[in-house]
């Protein structure tokens, strides 16, 4: 959810700084403090509340309050929802000149690991004198160990407290007033949202929630998902390049998946990237270009014209001169409408003001055709009713006065039941087809909960238009009742109970930021064709075998990673990996280990017995194999190191691999040496002595400028490069006199680094151990 602060013109208006208490130093005073406005919970887990708040109200009357001591000050005790609080207060300021109130709870040092608790509160100071002067400050916080208190660092200017004339201090007596609503959780830490409900959500990619509230729309409109589902689509299509394929592919999920469904490969069919992926998005604007795209891919096909057939009404925009007979009319289409909010009580004064005709007079006059300058009618009428009805509720506007954009939160109902035939049809032209009943049954409920410039989104949803009322809330989806989808999305202010009437009896009231901005109405006479029944009959072929595959694979992978404390990666590299890459993939150093064969090996497998298992793979007998563990060098590259012993290959893989690798992880990184004899059949590996150094040779050819693996050899320590050079020539495919130069590989960063090699000295004199030699052709060598 995306945190919000208020605009200059609201901060104005509530100027005290709403954040935990923080006992600053004078010189902490002098530095601005962050202000956070806090006017809706977060989206967390525990910030949901299914259930109706517990309310109570807390008087703390504090006499002698001049003579206070201590920079701080504690209410008694009080419980409200089973939670214990009190009200905490700075009279003479926290490093302000304001009084400082918090409410604070009470025995957040005894709470368990990870306590939270979520809470509405206001807190005053009673004006003794003239009580509608009571200063009095609302907001709402999620508690937690971090912040134990939350309230108003500058709650009201200790100028004002502390002049007897105003009424707030009486007789050296100050009363404050605490009113809280609790409101219990539901642990989501362990709730499952299928198994609750029978529904799954989508998961949020950072600021997707108002994409999943439409999506989640959409999908529970079984018509429009089978229309997606018989879209033409291939085995060949990939969904992140093809929406139609991405959204069969999404639907699906939402429809057989036991867990939250993830949105990547759709916002990538749309083009996004990830940091698309990050704003928020227009939602009507987002509804008409999917819809103008599923429109298109339908051309042509078994579906095509659902749009329209769903989603498409018309109205007639008209003029009509007063004294002269002439009228102009002018047909359009619309997918969905936008209903003004402000001035509106409910759904029907905003048709109302749709259709309101505004005269043209005056200065105002319409040029009619031979007709010349006439008074007029203007307005619009609605010529037919799509079967599913998308009301957009104009909840942001452009304030002229504050030069900026506004969220109206004004309370805005909307009916179960909208019929748009009411009154004699007057919404409709003369010639509307008068025999189709336009009576809607409310379907989904779009709610926006903060201010203009973030929030979050979430959707109200009857998947079969029962009684019964889901919220899908981006991963998580609850039952809901009919009271939660409507009237608490209607806006405006909320008054909360009094339980306990005190020394004030103000009601407790708070701006609701949560409501709703898009209704989707299905009509009832539509309702059999567009609440059918979709089932895997309605699936490609190609699209189920694809998507179980793809299911299958995401089981393997969790069962996998939910086993892998009890198996090691084994990667074995092999000659023929070596020449496989090298020139191709490798330039310097001698292989890529994530191109190698992996094998996943339990721990406690002795092995020798892992030995038997690459003899099947590799058709290698055990007594032909000899591993060599690898070395992670100073420049970054990887060699072979040494052998394993014998006594390490009667080892265990996981001690082994503990042994092995500093890195603590799960890979184990081996070279599998082998040999071969005359008949190229595998042999018995040579024995090795501390005097033999294993040697890899590269062959650059500066004529085709290619470079390749030509083999390996051991040599001696003692042994010089001249001793080889014969054999160098065979494996490199020369005659046995060929001038040949080598070279050994140093570091490739910050640039490529090679050293000739003195082919006179020994390996031992050349400090070559062990490592791997470039092998040039001498005669184009200066053309290098």
């Amino acid at each position: 959810m995306t945190m919000m602060t208020p605009s200059p013109l609201e901060q104005q208006e509530d100027e005290e700084m709403l954040v935990p208490h923080q006992e600053l130093s004078t010189a902490d005073a002098a530095q601005p403090m962050e202000v956070v406005a806090q006017t809706e919970p977060t989206n967390t887990a525990e910030s949901q509340a299914p259930e109706d708040p517990q309310t109570s109200r807390f008087t703390w009357t504090i006499e002698n309050f001049t003579r206070v001591s201590g920079k701080k000050h504690y209410s008694d005790v009080f419980v409200v929802g089973g939670f214990k609080w009190r009200v905490l207060i700075f009279p003479k300021g926290n490093n302000v000149d304001h009084l400082s109130m918090y409410l604070d709870v009470a025995d957040s040092g005894n709470l368990p690991y990870g306590w939270s608790r979520y809470a509405q509160f206001s807190l005053a100071i009673v004006n003794q004198i003239h009580q509608k002067y009571t200063a009095r400050k609302d907001t709402q916080h999620q508690f937690n160990a971090r912040e134990s208190d939350w309230g108003f660092t500058s709650f009201m200017p200790l100028s004002e407290l502390y002049d007897p004339s105003r009424g707030y201090l009486v007789n050296d007596t100050v009363v404050v007033e605490a009113e809280v609503a609790v409101r219990k959780m539901i642990d989501y830490w362990t709730y499952d949202s299928k198994k609750e409900t029978g529904y799954v959500g989508l998961k949020n990619q950072g600021a997707t929630c108002y994409m999943n509230s439409l999506l989640q729309t959409l999908y529970h409109i079984p018509y429009f998902r089978k229309a997606v589902y018989h879209m033409p689509t291939t085995e060949n299509d990939m969904p992140s390049g093809s929406i139609p394929l991405a959204l069969q592919s999404l639907f699906y999920k939402l429809q057989y998946s036991d867990n939250s469904v993830a949105t990547k490969e759709l916002t990538k069919s749309f083009g996004w990237d990830t940091y698309d992926s990050f704003m928020q998005h227009d939602v009507q604007e987002l509804n008409r270009v999917l819809c103008e795209k599923l429109e298109d891919k339908m051309k042509g096909t078994v579906v095509e014209g659902t749009i329209e057939q769903l989603f498409e009404g018309h109205h007639i925009n008209y003029i009509e001169c007063i004294n002269v007979d002439y009228k102009s009319n002018r047909k359009e289409s619309f997918y969905d409408l936008q209903l003004d909010v402000k001035g509106c009580r409910d759904v029907y004064a905003s048709f109302d003001k749709y259709v309101e005709v505004e005269r043209l007079e005056g200065d105002n006059k319409y040029q009619a055709e031979q007709h010349g300058l006439q008074d007029a009618r203007k307005g619009v009428l609605f010529l037919d009713f799509p079967p599913v009805l998308q009301l957009q509720l104009k909840r942001f506007e452009y304030d002229y006065m504050r030069d900026t954009m506004v969220k109206i939160n004004d309370r805005y109902e909307f009916p179960l039941q909208l019929d748009l035939d009411k009154d004699d049809g007057k919404y409709l032209t003369p010639d509307a087809d008068r025999s189709i009943r336009n009576l809607y049954t409310l379907h989904s409920v779009l709610v926006h909960s903060g201010g203009v410039h973030g929030g979050h989104y979430y959707a109200f949803i009857r998947p079969t238009l029962s009684d019964q009322w889901y919220k899908f809330d981006d991963e998580r989806v609850t039952k809901e009742d009919t009271k939660k989808a409507l009237e608490e999305q209607y806006g405006g202010e909320e008054e909360l109970p009094q339980v306990n009437p005190g020394f004030n009896n103000t009601p407790f009231k708070f701006t609701k930021y949560s409501n709703a901005y898009m209704l989707v109405y299905i009509r009832e006479s539509d309702k059999e064709k567009i609440m059918c029944n979709v089932d895997e009959k309605d699936i490609a072929e190609h699209l189920r075998i694809r998507l179980k595959k793809e299911q299958e694979e995401k089981e393997h992978k969790k069962k996998e990673k939910a086993e892998a404390h009890l198996y090691t990666i084994i990667k074995v590299a092999r000659d023929e990996d070596l020449k496989e890459q090298i020139g191709k993939n490798i330039y310097f150093d001698l292989v890529d280990h994530e191109k190698v064969r992996n094998f996943r090996i339990q721990k406690q497998l002795p092995f020798n017995s892992f030995k038997e298992e690459v003899a099947k793979e590799y058709g290698i007998p055990v007594q032909s194999q000899r591993f060599w563990l690898w070395a992670k060098r100073q420049n970054h590259t990887y060699r072979p190191n040494r052998p394993l012993a014998p006594h390490e290959e009667a080892q265990s893989v996981g001690q082994l691999r503990e042994v092995s690798n500093k890195a603590h992880n799960a890979e184990l990184k081996l070279f599998l040496e082998v040999e071969l004899g005359l008949d190229l059949r595998p042999i018995r590996p040579p024995e090795k002595s501390k005097e033999d150094i294993l040697l890899f040779f590269k062959l650059y050819n500066p004529e085709k400028e290619e470079l390749r693996f030509v083999g390996r050899l051991f040599v001696k320590a003692l042994g010089k490069p001249s001793d080889i050079l014969t054999k160098l020539n065979e494996m490199a495919g020369f005659s046995p006199n060929e001038e040949i130069e080598l070279y050994e590989e140093i570091k490739f960063e910050p640039n490529v680094m090679c050293e000739h090699i003195d082919k006179k000295l020994s390996f031992r004199s050349s400090q070559v151990w062990e490592k791997k030699i470039l092998v040039f052709r001498y005669k184009l060598l200066s053309g290098l």
